[in-house]
């Protein structure tokens, strides 16, 4: 019965087909959960790619895609694949052609320029996906949560760190007080237990997801600390303990990802913290 209706309404459009994923992962088998993590990771490979090249960078066999697609109510996998072409169509392609220019190498640039000039392509891409990826009314939601704790814990692990150690950096300059979760005192959960419902945390964590980050996240929520969280996929584990998450997908170039755009929206935050607390005196601590 629920299998018909889904056939008869497939999700139009790929926000709406998002939604649908998110609501039905607590329930999907193992392989089509690994297409759902990978569709929701890399839609423009899955506009682009071909059935045998997306199954295997899922790792399933090309008849799951077609079991995932009917799933969500697709006649086949090319009638899904539309809704992630339609997506590319719906952006601007102007930007996105200039930055494809400037990532061809022409044969005119030396290997370590053409490794920067790639790096930097990169950086552009990120930047301008950041632009339109975040809800401005979210995002101002964050910083007012975060600019009325009392403390602001800072959790990030691997790839992630260098994001929550230049906000404690910023935090410090700006006078807004904060406690960095993963120093080399070893001592993290002595600092996470002196956190309560007064105080907010901020965690970052990307695909390969730090396991130790996502539990401490959990026992920060469990202790009703709310969390604001940055990651690169809605099935992140931060995303069920976090009150407000973000989501943010690094361009790589070469299979090495930077945090361009990563480091921008954490800056953002930061500053519209300080901010939001120098314009209204009694957010800051005493």
């Amino acid at each position: 019965m629920d299998s018909d209706s889904d056939k008869a309404l497939p999700p139009a459009d790929f926000d709406a087909l998002r939604s649908s994923i998110l609501e039905r992962k607590t329930h999907l088998p193992k392989r089509l959960m690994q297409v759902a993590v990978h569709a929701l990771d890399n839609p423009d490979d899955i506009a682009f790619g071909t059935a045998a090249s997306i199954a295997e960078a899922a790792e399933v066999q090309p008849s799951t895609l077609v079991r995932f697609a009917q799933l969500f109510g697709y006649d086949g996998f090319s009638a899904m694949q539309a809704i992630f072409r339609a997506r590319l169509r719906d952006r601007t392609s102007s930007y996105e052609d200039r930055l494809r220019r400037l990532e061809e190498d022409d044969g005119s640039l030396s290997e370590s320029a053409a490794i920067l000039h790639g790096f930097v392509g990169a950086g552009h891409r990120a930047l301008d996906a950041l632009d339109s990826a975040i809800d401005p009314d979210a995002f101002d939601e964050a910083i007012e949560l975060l600019a009325g704790a009392e403390t602001i814990y800072l959790i990030a692990k691997r790839r992630s760190f260098p994001i929550s150690s230049y906000m404690a950096y910023a935090f410090g300059k700006l006078r807004v007080r904060y406690a960095l979760v993963g120093t080399a005192a070893g001592i993290d959960d002595e600092v996470l237990a002196m956190a309560g419902p007064k105080d907010a945390a901020f965690a970052v964590s990307f695909a390969p997801y730090a396991s130790e980050s996502s539990a401490q996240a959990r026992l920060l929520a469990s202790n009703g600390v709310p969390i604001v969280s940055l990651t690169d996929s809605a099935l992140s584990p931060l995303v069920e303990c976090s009150r407000m998450w973000f989501e943010l997908v690094e361009a790589d170039h070469a299979g090495f990802r930077s945090l361009s755009a990563s480091m921008a929206f954490a800056m953002a935050v930061t500053v519209g913290v300080a901010e939001k607390r120098r314009r209204q005196p009694d957010k800051r601590q005493g």
